[in-house]
């Protein structure tokens, strides 16, 4: 997903659309809905604007996009260093589904005998999902490490 595209899903998703998050951002529903429709070529979120948006909503398809578009992965740090033994476990057994998940999505793009561009989008997509994992769980045991 490009970032014009995870732009305008943030704003529509949103609980009340541009007219509720407008309000909450402070900027008017049509301006909002001018400046993220992808098919608008003279608006445009500036880079506060997104950032104001990602915080406010708490959506980082915007982030998500703007990283995997320039190929990087997007790792939400830890809340704190001194997470729980079961909290890792936890984000292991993520890792997991992740990574079945990814394995499902190869043999079903190989199961016809062919590999087409929606099956490389999954795959990539499941990839970048199961990357993100290990690296969410390096990130919260780097985290509790003493010092």
């Amino acid at each position: 997903m490009n970032i014009t595209t995870a732009a305008d899903l943030t704003v529509h998703d949103y609980k009340g659309g541009s007219e509720a998050l407008g309000a909450v951002i402070g900027m008017s529903p049509a301006v909002l809905r001018n400046k993220v429709n992808p098919n608008n070529t003279t608006h445009h979120l500036t880079l506060a604007e997104a950032d104001r948006i990602v915080r406010m909503t708490g959506d980082v398809r915007i982030l998500a996009a703007f990283a995997h578009g320039n190929g990087y992965l997007l790792v939400k740090a830890p809340e704190s260093c001194g997470e729980s033994d079961m909290s890792v476990l936890e984000q292991v057994a993520a890792l997991m589904i992740a990574h079945g998940r990814f394995g499902h999505e190869v043999y079903d793009a190989l199961a016809d005998g062919g590999v087409d561009q929606q099956e490389v989008q999954r795959v990539d997509a499941a990839g970048r999902a199961l990357m993100e994992a290990v690296a969410g769980v390096a990130r919260r045991l780097s985290g509790m490490a003493e010092q």
